[in-house]
């Protein structure tokens, strides 16, 4: 849809639950169908987001997202871009084994992540600011392709969704880890580029966080 002036906006969402989320299993870059449960929550969530009128609609390439993505895009009659600086962090070691199994065999580095440390997951895996520089580039040119008063929708991941949106507005992610919770499935953070009253410059801002169907 084609802006008529105004801020721009990113919508970031995360991914409908997968049999994985569900399980509790570590997921990564593994490619997880959703669960019955995710594909109800896409029902309820992608009229809200098809209501933001997108004229872009970007996702991870990961089925869950992509799954995500389409189910908002035949709301709209926009076709998904598909983006895999977006993919959720790599677990490494991780992928596929169940949360007790890391904490039982990796008690030193899940111990590393509980203090806030940004240590490499699973061993061979990605640091937080590593997905913050692959998504966060993959946010920024998300929003320079938007015109003046124009909606971007994007699905990600848990990790990727907050990191880019925090790199984006500029927030040091030690602190945005601190802070903000993770996001629920099929929730969203809202992000509006916005300006000062005395100042010609602009800047992203958080205008919502883990907003989702029930409560917007």
């Amino acid at each position: 849809m084609t802006g008529s002036g105004g801020p721009r906006r990113i919508v970031l969402v995360r991914h409908a639950e997968t049999v994985d989320n569900a399980a509790r299993v570590w997921q990564g870059h593994k490619d997880t169908e959703l669960s019955a449960r995710g594909h109800e929550q896409v029902a309820a969530a992608a009229p809200h987001l098809a209501a933001y009128q997108p004229a872009l609609i970007v996702s991870s390439d990961l089925q869950r997202a992509a799954t995500t993505a389409e189910a908002i895009a035949a709301l709209t009659g926009l076709t998904v871009r598909l983006d895999a600086r977006l993919r959720e962090v790599h677990v490494g070691e991780w992928q596929g084994l169940h949360a007790d199994d890391v904490r039982a065999r990796y008690p030193d580095l899940v111990a590393a992540l509980d203090r806030g440390e940004d240590v490499q997951r699973g061993v061979t895996g990605e640091s937080r600011a590593e997905v913050a520089e692959r998504a966060g580039a993959a946010l920024r040119d998300v929003a320079e392709a938007l015109r003046p008063g124009q909606t971007a929708v994007v699905v990600a991941h848990g990790v990727s969704a907050r990191v880019a949106a925090t790199d984006l507005v500029g927030l040091d992610q030690d602190v945005s880890d601190a802070v903000f919770r993770g996001l629920g499935n099929c929730h969203w953070i809202e992000l509006v580029e916005s300006g000062k009253s005395f100042s010609e410059a602009v800047r992203w801002r958080i205008g919502g966080w883990n907003l989702g169907p029930w409560n917007v």
